[in-house]
Order: C-alpha cells, then sequence, then structure tokens
C-alpha cells in the first residue's frame, strides 16, 4: 500500500529539498542497520496482489474509485490504470501454516472486490496481463484519478522528454510508442514479502535472486499483449519498457527503472544507496518527522524506493520497531488463491533453501540469464544451476528443485502437510505441462489475433478460476 501523496505538482526547489532529504535518511538508515537486535523477530509473510476490472463480457472497466467506495474496505486500494485494484493481504508468521492462511485471505479478499465490482456492472480477475486490452484503453483518461498518480506520471515525463518505446520479440513481435506510464497498467503481479533480520538480508536477497528462475519458469501467466503471442510472462519486458525513464543520454549510465540487478549485494544498505545514487525522483513529497516514534520514519527514502521497481528490491518498514523486508515481484496476478500460495511456497521454500549457504561463488550472470530466460521460455527455458552441469530445462530443474524447497520451508518451521500441498501443485502443474499461459494459448488457438475472442477467454478464464481448482486442472 503506498504512502499518501496529495499533490501532483512539485518545483525543481521540492525536488532539490527531496534530494537533500534522501541523503540524510540514508545516514539514518545505516545508523539503524548498525544498531544491535534492530529488525529482528519471527520471519512473516506478507502479499498484496493486484487486479483487473472487467465487464461480463470480459472487457477492461475503468471503474476502480467506485468499486474501492463500495467496497468500504482499506486493504482494497486503487492502481495506476482505472481498471485495476489493489488487495494488501494481512502479515501472517511464515512458521505454521501461512499458505493456508494466504488462501482464506486471498479468497476473502477477492470475493468481497468481486461484490463491489458487481455494484458497478463489473467483475475481478487475476491475471498477468488482461488479454481483451487494446491499445484504445491506454489513453490519458484511463490514468486513475488520484494525485500519486498523476504525480508519478509528470514525474516520468520530466526525466524522459521522449516517448516511450516498448519493443517487445516473441514469437511475433510488439513495437508501440505511448506518451506516458499508463502501458504500466498492463501488468497485474502478485508480490510477496518475506520478512529478514539485517544480519541475514544479504544471504536471503541474493538466494531470492537465484531462486526466481525456476520458479518464475513454472508461473507463467501473461503469454501476450494486444493480440500478439510473446514471451511466457511478456509482463516482465512489457512493465521493464513501460517505465524506463531513461533518455539517450541516461541509457548507458544505469539499468532501468525496472531492472534484475547487476550482482551479488553485501546488505542492504547498498541498495537503498544505490536507489538514491542512480535514480533521480519522481515524486518528490516530504513530510515532518514525528519525534514520537521508536525509529524513524524515512518517509521519503520509502517514498523514493518505491518508484524504484527493482523485480526483488528491499523494503524498510518502520512499523513493530522497524523491519526489513525482501519483496518479490516477479510472480504474476492468478490464475487462482491456490496457484499463487504454490508459487509462494516453491520461491520462499528454495531462497529458504539456498540462503544456507552463500550462493556468490555462482557467477551472478548465470542467474541473471536464467530469470529472462525463464519470462521469455517457461518449461523450456534452458536453465544454469549450482553443482549443475550446462543447462537443465526448467521443467526438469524446478523437479529437481522440489525436495530442497520443501527442506527450505521446513527450516522455517512451516509445517511438512503445509509444504507438502503446496509444492505439490507446482508437481503437477510441471508434470502436465500446463501454466496459466499455456491454458491462456491453447484456449485461444489460433485466434490470438481477434478481440471479441480474446474477450470470450477472459470471460471463461474467470469463470475456471471461480471454481478455485488449480490451473492445471482446468480444460482447454
Amino acid at each position: 500500500m503506498g504512502q499518501q501523496v496529495d499533490k501532483d505538482r512539485f518545483t525543481e526547489a521540492e525536488f532539490a529539498r527531496f534530494g537533500k532529504r534522501l541523503e540524510e535518511q540514508l545516514d539514518q538508515l545505516r545508523e539503524l542497520l548498525a544498531r544491535p537486535g534492530f529488525g529482528a523477530g519471527p520471519a512473516t509473510i506478507g502479499a498484496e496482489l493486484e487486479l483487473f476490472l472487467v465487464t461480463p463480457e470480459g472487457r477492461p472497466l475503468p471503474r476502480n474509485h467506485e468499486v474501492r467506495e463500495a467496497a468500504d474496505d482499506e486493504r482494497l486500494v486503487p492502481e495506476l490504470g482505472r481498471f485495476n485494484l489493489e488487495v494488501n493481504l494481512t502479515p501472517l508468521p511464515l512458521a505454521g501454516r501461512p499458505f493456508t492462511g494466504l488462501v482464506r485471505e486471498l479468497e476473502e479478499t477477492m470475493a468481497m472486490a468481486d461484490a463491489a465490482a458487481a455494484t458497478q456492472g463489473g467483475r475481478v480477475v487475476a491475471i498477468g496481463i488482461l488479454p481483451s486490452l487494446s491499445e484504445f484503453d491506454f489513453t490519458h483518461e484511463a490514468l486513475s484519478d488520484e494525485s500519486r498518480y498523476r504525480a508519478l506520471s509528470r514525474g516520468m515525463r520530466r526525466l524522459r522528454a521522449e516517448p516511450f518505446r516498448v519493443s517487445i520479440e516473441g514469437a511475433e513481435q510488439l513495437e508501440l510508442e505511448v506518451e506516458g506510464v499508463i502501458l504500466e497498467s498492463a501488468n497485474t503481479s502478485w508480490q510477496v514479502h518475506f520478512r529478514t533480520p539485517p544480519g541475514d538480508f544479504a544471504r536471503v536477497y541474493n538466494a531470492s535472486q537465484l531462486a526466481i528462475g525456476p520458479v518464475l519458469a513454472v508461473s507463467g501467466n501473461s503469454p501476450g499483449f494486444l493480440g500478439r503471442r510473446l514471451w511466457e510472462e511478456t509482463r516482465i519486458a512489457l512493465f521493464e519498457e513501460a517505465a524506463d525513464d531513461r533518455d539517450v543520454e541516461r541509457r548507458d549510465r544505469r539499468d532501468r527503472r525496472v531492472a534484475f540487478g547487476s550482482g551479488w549485494v553485501t546488505g542492504a544498505g547498498e541498495i537503498f544507496e544505490a536507489c538514491v545514487r542512480d535514480y533521480e525522483p519522481v515524486l518528490p513529497m516530504t513530510w515532518k518527522e514525528s519525534q514520537e516514534r521508536e525509529v524513524p520514519e524515512l518517509a521519503e527514502l520509502r517514498l523514493h524506493q518505491g518508484t524504484v521497481w527493482q523485480w526483488n528490491r528491499p523494503v524498510y518498514d518502520p512499523a513493530d520497531g522497524g523491519h526489513l523486508r525482501v519483496e518479490m515481484r516477479s510472480l504474476p496476478a492468478g490464475p487462482t488463491p491456490l496457484d499463487m500460495a504454490a508459487n509462494s511456497a516453491f520461491l520462499l521454500g528454495l531462497t529458504a533453501a539456498l540462503a544456507v549457504e552463500p550462493v556468490e561463488e555462482f557467477p551472478f550472470s548465470a542467474a541473471y540469464r536464467n530469470f529472462y530466460r525463464a519470462a521469455i521460455h517457461g518449461l523450456d527455458a534452458p536453465l544454469a544451476w549450482p553443482g549443475r552441469p550446462g543447462e537443465i530445462p526448467a521443467a526438469r530443474l524446478a523437479l529437481d528443485l522440489l525436495p530442497a524447497a520443501a527442506a527450505g520451508l521446513e527450516r522455517v518451521g512451516v509445517l511438512p502437510e503445509e509444504a507438502e500441498w503446496t509444492l505439490n501443485i507446482i508437481r503437477e502443474r510441471v508434470g502436465r505441462r500446463r501454466t496459466g499461459s499455456v491454458w491462456q494459448r491453447e484456449a485461444l488457438g489460433d485466434l490470438a489475433g481477434d478481440p471479441a475472442a480474446r474477450a470470450r477467454m477472459v470471460a471463461r478464464y474467470r469463470e475456471l478460476a471461480l471454481t478455485g481448482a488449480p490451473v492445471h486442472t482446468w480444460p482447454a
């Protein structure tokens, strides 16, 4: 859930003041991270789910503010596009039955959002990219009517005067040019938060960077955009290019604002420092710091960090005495609560297993290639892995890694039966070679270029998702 931004226009003096505040708060963060006992506490899992609003016919419905008002639930907030909503789930202890708890709250909040959408003649659907979107859905009017998003759009345009160009090459080619950041709204994710003590942060973060490759490969749910067949997880390419604030002068100086990273890290502090050093502010909102808190809020630093969308990124939260989390942002929304819980279990379990020993001896370049190959090729991606010669098809590697993920979950206190049912969904999905992306391609057949067929497919997808059965059991 984003911080409140109550204005959408800023002066150059405000940008300068914000930059100074960021430097001050980096110093405060360094002191906090060095404080004995800071961030200690049991591991927890939290999550955010982004949803599309659709009509009964499967077309996008730009009514998120109206649906939010009808729901009257603080867990539901508008997102960038007027056809997007976000659900913020309650953090849970990782020990015990966390994924059962996630499924329960997902079912509850999605039903609540669905009922609220029905008051506006719509429904909700959890899917990585809505197949029924068209070029005409990305006008200026599609931006949510909130100061935060208007300010974000203006801030990005301040850095990049030229249009945003999207070029994605998959089974087909997509070339697209837009004037603002509204294309970001085409992507919806399932974002998992893992609370981590500062002393363990580097090991956990680096482990998550390695783990995400095979997990993403078996979790694809956005095989195309605007009728083109592209990547198994097209959302990865689309988000990176739709939010690329680099103009010609910046292109060779740093990564995109959405990126995987460029090397193993030694601690959370260096990521925050790089975020301030390498990325100019786009939302220079400032607040008066409260003097009554046990730890500083670091509101400006948190806001800035929230506008640099690394696929895995650190989060500082002043709640509960202050703590750090690894936010894992790569997984797509959907298809069902069971699928999302299973994807989370595989990712967290494999991360916990890999974090036992440093992964830095494995080339970062190989982890980088794994991530993008997984996004492009899905189950067939050729992946490298520590201790394994050559490259292994992602489907086979994922099956081989399930025991390690189970051991990782057990290590952090997840009950064996909880690990068993979640990871069995991954095992069955891979065995049947039926991810959300595979189902979507099969359901469309040769009609991917037909807008009416894509809308009908969305309606069918939603109908099957409502059964709650995981995607590998769905008929075509």
